[in-house]
């Protein structure tokens, strides 16, 4: 499993691109190997999508994380799907708590 890690973390995904399957992260695994969270290392400073448990997506530059998968984010923009549709909120920084984060997406975008 160690070898998806490896060809994960020398992928270049441009800003823009679709997600690609193979460039996901899941989070249950991040949480149980410290090895794992170097590949969120690598995403410090940059866009990052993370999928969260509700019904919400958050894009955001990462600024940091602890060994619980928290992360701070600036310049984020939260998607959430309700009953009356898509609402968008922009926010200048936020706190993530890890526990409510499912999926992480490297340079990834919310796609319409």
């Amino acid at each position: 499993m160690s070898s998806l890690f490896t060809q994960i973390a020398k992928l270049h995904i441009p800003a823009m691109a679709a997600p690609n399957p193979s460039t996901l992260l899941p989070l249950e695994s991040l949480k149980h190997s410290l090895v794992n969270t170097e590949l969120v290392d690598k995403c410090i400073g940059s866009r990052i999508h993370i999928i969260m448990k509700s019904d919400k997506e958050i894009v955001g530059t990462l600024l940091g994380f602890d060994d619980f998968v928290n992360m701070v984010l600036e310049d984020v923009t939260e998607y959430e799907s309700t009953p009356e549709g898509r609402r968008i909120t922009q926010l200048d920084q936020i706190l993530l708590n890890g526990n409510h984060i499912t999926m992480l997406v490297p340079g990834g975008e919310v796609l319409d």
